[in-house]
């Protein structure tokens, strides 16, 4: 099942390296002045919130396909998903729900249509993964440091 292009490695690669930086530098706490002012400044969204969640649609796409499609299984795409929430959400619970939500989103989506390894699966699963590789790296480079 394994299609041209980027690697299931270099699509994680990209996605939790460049992703769990850009988690780190962007979500610099600042302290509070009003118990108000801490739940408002923990639940505004970063400016690349709907990339994050294509991204997570897509992982959540990719982690059905490929264990469709590979007896053995690759558990790695849900840890991945699960170290990215983590990494980029943190104590930010509207955030997480929605990555999660995209992430289930991907995955249902593909689970109602695919329920045997075909031609058309193999397919889908190398374009998402390109397009998800692509788009970690885009992320990275204009809202990373």
């Amino acid at each position: 099942m394994r299609a041209t292009g980027f690697s299931a490695k270099a699509f994680f690669v990209a996605a939790a390296f460049a992703l769990g930086s850009l988690a780190a530098n962007a979500q610099t706490p600042q302290p509070p002045a009003t118990p108000e002012a801490a739940l408002d400044s923990t639940e505004k969204p970063a400016p690349y919130d709907d990339k994050l969640a294509r991204l997570s649609e897509i992982i959540g796409a990719v982690h059905y396909l490929r264990n469709l499609c590979d007896k053995e299984g690759e558990p790695e795409w849900r840890e991945a998903m699960q170290k990215l929430v983590d990494a980029e959400t943190g104590t930010e619970p509207k955030r997480r729900a929605r990555m999660v939500s995209a992430y289930n989103r991907g995955y249902r989506s593909f689970a109602s249509v695919y329920t045997t390894c075909t031609a058309s699966a193999i397919a889908a699963e190398g374009f998402y993964r390109n397009e998800g590789a692509t788009l970690a790296v885009e992320i990275a480079a204009r809202y990373g440091n």
